[in-house]
């Protein structure tokens, strides 16, 4: 048989020593360090349920990588273990991030309760109504309690409003023999601000808050996981320092520490190292950073897409530094060569601002006293590597080894 391209790679030691998913942020250790009080308050929260009573709503925050969804997913399998005799209380989890609309969030509850194939709520099709009456029947067949944990409420409320979080907060005075608890979680306090006040006060009946891991604890959270990753030696004494420090300057994300390790690790692995070291884990902080600019720049709308490359281009030709108008200018030339509506040099200005927040360019506002205020604005990206990504865009295709015909007036 002819040797495939992978077989180098297949034939060399790795340097996990078993599934290396147990560094991925999804992997439910069986103890989640300091993780413990936040553990308790949700099992004296929702213990009601395994006596057949409704456990009060809840919602949780914190920031990215404080551990709420491996807490939330942990009270789950604690839950079904409790009662895996029982069969009294069925705990369901949801990502609002992949199912961000009423209909879906209603659809896929209410499937879990209907086991003959035929008689399935299919994926689009029926009123909202008849999703919700055919819901509210499947569940209320038996006596059971139903914990629906919603992670990443927010983004379903942005994107579909809070009519699913009514029914869902109301759907127990319609119940007579089962009951319903839902908990929320989401990384964003604001989101409150926008749901109806019968919502709010019927969802947030109990609340909590996931503080930032520091340093010391998100080496431990590392230690833990190098065990099961890693046979003793593997890695350099400072490697587990380093990422928690690195993470730790980013709000005490976990998820961050945990990317950086098993990323280091693999980069050793491509070379053919014996031992993840220091230079491995910088290594993976680049990649990591480029990998999030990089699908920064590929979900930008286009006209925010035509903006950077103006300022890309400019950069590539020698113009460091541009000022507003005139990559207004650039960007004309650039609607013009595409065939795109040319936005208002205030709109453009706005989406200037955007970018900048993002991390994309950098827009420093400069003063020129009597002659008014303006922004220079600079790439924080590579260049080579930014057009690349734009030129991905069928429209931006099109400027593939463009050269600007507008002189900037720091020419």
């Amino acid at each position: 048989m002819q040797e495939t391209i992978f077989q180098q790679y297949m034939r060399s030691k790795s340097i996990f020593k078993g599934d290396r998913d147990v560094l991925r942020p999804s992997y439910i250790p069986d103890v989640l360090p300091h993780r413990e009080d936040q553990i308790n308050q949700l099992a004296s929260i929702l213990v009601t349920a395994l006596e057949g009573q409704r456990p009060s709503n809840v919602l949780v925050f914190g920031k990215t990588g404080t551990g709420k969804t491996a807490c939330i997913k942990y009270i789950g399998k604690e839950i079904e273990r409790a009662d895996s005799n029982l069969h009294n209380v069925n705990f369901i989890y949801m990502n609002c991030e992949v199912i961000d609309t009423q209909y879906g969030v209603l659809q896929n509850i209410g499937n879990k309760f209907i086991e003959n194939f035929e008689e399935r709520i299919p994926f689009t099709g029926w009123s909202t109504e008849r999703v919700y009456n055919i819901l509210r029947e499947k569940i209320d067949e038996e006596k059971r309690v139903i914990v629906i944990a919603l992670d990443e409420i927010d983004k379903l409320v942005s994107k579909s409003g809070d009519d699913v979080l009514y029914h869902l907060c109301r759907i127990n005075d319609d119940l007579k023999n089962a009951k319903v608890s839902v908990v929320g979680i989401s990384n964003d306090l604001r989101f409150m601000e926008f749901l109806d006040p019968r919502v709010r006060s019927s969802l947030s009946e109990e609340k909590m808050v996931f503080p930032p891991y520091n340093a010391e604890q998100l080496k431990d959270i590392l230690a833990q996981r190098a065990r099961l990753a890693f046979d003793d030696g593997v890695l350099e004494e400072s490697v587990i320092p380093l990422c928690a420090a690195l993470a730790a300057q980013e709000h005490g994300d976990a998820r961050r520490a945990l990317d950086l390790l098993r990323v280091a690790a693999e980069i050793s692995e491509r070379n053919h190292l014996p031992m993840v070291t220091e230079s491995d884990v910088t290594k993976a902080k680049n990649k990591i950073e480029l990998d999030c600019v990089t699908e920064a720049i590929r979900t930008l709308p286009v006209q925010s897409k035509l903006v950077l490359m103006g300022v890309l281009l400019n950069n590539e030709r020698g113009d460091a530094k541009l000022t507003t108008g005139d990559l207004y200018e650039t960007y004309k030339e650039l609607c013009q060569c595409t065939s795109m509506a040319i936005l208002t040099q205030r709109r453009i200005t706005d989406l200037i601002s955007e970018l900048d927040m993002l991390g994309i360019i950098h827009a420093r506002v400069r003063s020129f006293g009597r002659g008014g205020r303006t922004k220079e604005i600079e790439p924080s990206v590579p260049v080579a590597e930014g057009k690349h990504i734009l030129e991905e865009d069928e429209i931006l295709s099109q400027l593939r080894n463009y050269k600007l015909r507008y002189q900037t007036t720091l020419m």
